[in-house]
C-alpha cells in the first residue's frame, strides 16, 4: 500500500505560513511593548506636576487674610517677597500666609504658615533644561531673626511661571496688601512653561495653568482702631476676617 506524506511545497508553505504569524505576533507585542512604556513614562512625568497642583491649590484655599492672626500680607510678583525669611526675591512669585500647616506632636507650630513660591536655579545645573519652581515655608512666625527655610522643590525645568490674581473683573499681574490692596484677590492662576528638551528645542510645549478661587476675605470697612458702639459696649476695629 502507498504510504501518505506532505509534499515538499506543503512543508514549505506551512513554514512560510508559520512565519508571517509569529511576524505579525511580534510586531503586536513589540507594538504593546512600546506603548506601554510610553504610558508608564507620561505617568511618571506627570506624577510631579499633578502633586505640585495639589500642594499650591491646598495652600491657596487655605489664605490667611492680611490682618488675621499672626498672618501677614498677601504679595505676588512683589519686590519684598520672602523678606522676613531672608530671601532675596526676584519679584516673581507668590508670598502669602496660610492655615494649611499640619499640626504635630513632635513640632511646636501652628496652622498659620507663611508660604513662598518662586523660580530659582536649578540644583543640577548639568542636567537641567530650566530652572526649578519651589516652595519655601516658614512655620517659626514669631522668630527674631529671619532664617531661610530649605526649599522644596516641585518642579524642574520650567522656563517661565506666571503668577495672576483676579480683583473681580480682571486678571492682574500684581498684588500687594501691604500698599493698595487691602483684601486678597478673587482668585489665583498660576500658568507653567515647561522647558523643551535639549533635543527638541523646536518642539513646542503646551502650558500647564491651574486656576484656584479664594473663598478668605478681609472686611476692610472699619477703620483701623476704631470704636463701634454695640449696645452700649465699645469694641476696637481693625478688620475682620472670616
Amino acid at each position: 500500500m502507498a504510504r501518505m506524506a506532505f509534499t515538499l511545497i506543503e512543508v514549505l508553505l506551512a513554514m512560510a505560513i508559520c512565519a508571517v504569524v509569529l511576524v505579525a505576533i511580534n510586531t503586536v507585542f513589540t507594538s504593546a511593548v512600546k506603548l506601554r512604556n510610553k504610558t508608564s513614562e507620561a505617568v511618571d512625568e506627570g506624577l510631579p506636576l499633578t502633586r505640585a497642583m495639589e500642594i499650591i491649590t491646598r495652600d491657596l484655599k487655605a489664605a490667611a487674610g492680611p490682618r488675621g492672626f499672626l498672618a501677614g500680607d498677601f504679595k505676588c510678583d512683589a519686590q519684598s517677597m520672602g523678606a522676613n525669611m531672608g530671601l532675596n526675591s526676584s519679584g516673581s512669585g507668590l508670598d502669602f500666609f496660610s492655615t494649611a500647616g499640619v499640626i504635630n506632636d513632635n513640632a511646636p507650630w501652628g496652622d498659620v504658615q507663611e508660604v513662598v513660591y518662586q523660580l530659582a536655579p536649578a540644583t543640577d545645573r548639568k542636567q537641567a533644561v530650566g530652572m526649578d519652581l519651589v516652595r519655601y515655608v516658614n512655620r517659626n512666625l514669631l522668630a527674631t531673626a529671619a532664617t531661610i527655610p530649605e526649599p522644596q522643590v516641585l518642579l524642574s525645568d520650567i522656563q517661565t511661571v506666571d503668577f495672576e490674581c483676579y480683583d473681580g473683573s480682571e486678571w492682574r499681574n500684581s498684588w500687594d496688601t501691604s500698599l493698595t490692596d487691602t483684601n486678597l484677590p478673587t482668585a489665583v492662576r498660576i500658568t507653567i512653561h515647561k522647558a523643551p528638551g535639549r533635543n527638541d528645542t523646536a518642539l513646542k510645549v503646551e502650558p500647564v495653568q491651574l486656576v484656584v478661587p479664594l473663598s478668605t476675605l478681609t472686611l476692610t470697612n472699619v477703620a483701623q482702631g476704631a470704636s463701634i458702639s454695640t449696645g452700649g459696649n465699645s469694641t476696637s476695629g481693625g478688620g475682620t476676617t472670616r
